[in-house]
């Protein structure tokens, strides 16, 4: 499907179609940044996440970066209650604090969703190795399930429809391990979307989808098919990598990128990964006047042809590059360094992708790099900058 970048024009255009009516305003009106939390007793506008059911606040929290629990219970006391972690974040970490902070909760005043990752094509230990994993997540969480299981960071079709696969989710929730099943994507292909949907056994898909699509059309279009065919949608990465501008210097509008990814009111909830309390005020501003102001729209729309840290995952860099390297995995490791300044989500990114030999991935080109980017990243300095992160060790890392 050719894309069709959003240029500034068409950003203002969609702005004022796309989601007419979707908010529902509480009555108190958001106060500055600063502003304490609300209590338990208000409520952020709901929305169903497609045929789950489940009623949750346009606002949940991204939970991978937060290793504070006294965040996560700030969080929980402001009316947040679904919660997104996934079995690698933190190498289990993530999930244990979860679980420690929750097992004096009750069970119905919270919903989590974890995440864990296979290797494809499938190894014929597959099964087990999922198992196990599930499991460990469990046991982490001090849970007998949660609400959503995601097989994680899916970019192939055939990942998302592959029989082994569909079978052990569906085993996984006859047994009770989890009440619905779902995948997560980085890789902004329409083509996956409307590959859960024909599955038909994917409740949830989890995406990245923010202002700065280059094929925000199709997506939409996919996202809206698959919510008429009952299935739910969470929105993550709608930040564009937490800056606003190319050496990460200037932190960008979070407020902003929130209110016009609920414009679109198929998009259920959100899950943005606010670490300390600055950050969840933040948050919670946005969540209790969720309406797109003009000056925001202004805002964003002069952000729509900056070059900034956010990778589109066209793919033709994977043609242009000698090594053949994953540039959009090392972009979004990148991302995670200078952009969310989360050094420690960089090297467990770059450690997943196996890399035969970190320190001099660009041999072949001898400093004349062949990628030309179409967002505008040089991406040999962009690797030459990320990589060094794999040798330093964890305790140095933020």
């Amino acid at each position: 499907m050719k894309n069709k970048g959003v240029n500034r024009r068409d950003f203002f255009r969609l702005s004022a179609a796309a989601g007419a009516g979707a908010m529902i305003a509480p009555t108190a009106a958001a106060s500055a940044l600063s502003a304490p939390a609300v209590s338990r007793t208000s409520e952020f506008p709901t929305r169903t996440l497609g045929r789950t059911g489940m009623k949750l606040p346009i606002l949940s929290m991204g939970v991978m970066r937060a290793d504070n629990p006294n965040v996560v219970r700030a969080a929980y006391n402001s009316g947040i209650t679904h919660f997104d972690t996934a079995h690698g974040y933190q190498n289990g970490r993530n999930e244990e604090m979860l679980g420690n902070f929750f097992k004096d909760k009750p069970r119905d005043s919270f919903t989590i969703a974890t995440k864990g990752k296979f290797q494809y094509p499938l190894k014929d230990s597959f099964e087990k190795e999922l198992t196990d994993l599930l499991d460990l997540s469990l046991k982490r969480l001090q849970m007998d399930h949660v609400e959503i299981f995601f097989t994680h960071a899916l970019e192939r079709v055939d990942e998302i429809t592959n029989e082994r696969v569909i079978s052990l989710l569906k085993k996984f929730r006859a047994d009770g391990k989890i009440k619905y099943i779902g995948f997560s994507t980085h890789a902004l292909k329409p083509e996956l979307i409307h590959a859960g949907i024909d599955a038909g056994i994917y409740d949830v898909i989890l995406l990245s989808y923010n202002f700065k699509l280059n094929n925000l059309r199709e997506t939409e279009e996919a996202i809206e098919r698959g919510v008429k065919a009952g299935v739910g949608f969470i929105a993550m990465k709608t930040m564009t990598g937490a800056v606003e501008d190319a050496e990460g210097r200037k932190k960008i509008n979070a407020q902003a990128c929130l209110k016009w990814a609920w414009k679109n009111e198929n998009i259920a909830t959100i899950i943005p990964g606010f670490s300390n309390f600055d950050e969840l005020d933040e948050c919670l501003a946005a969540g209790n006047s969720p309406a797109l102001s003009a000056g925001e729209k202004e805002y964003l729309a002069m952000l729509c042809d900056k070059e900034m840290l956010f990778c589109q995952r066209c793919g033709k860099c994977g043609e242009e590059c000698a090594e053949h390297l994953p540039i959009p995995e090392l972009m979004r490791a990148y991302m995670y360094a200078y952009g969310y300044k989360y050094a420690n989500l960089s090297k467990e990114t770059l450690q997943e992708l196996n890399l035969p030999d970190a320190n001099n991935l660009c041999r072949s080109c001898k400093g004349n790099c062949r990628v030309k980017c179409t967002s505008g990243f040089d991406v040999a300095a962009k690797i030459a900058a990320v990589t060094p992160i794999l040798r330093v060790p964890d305790v140095l890392l933020t």
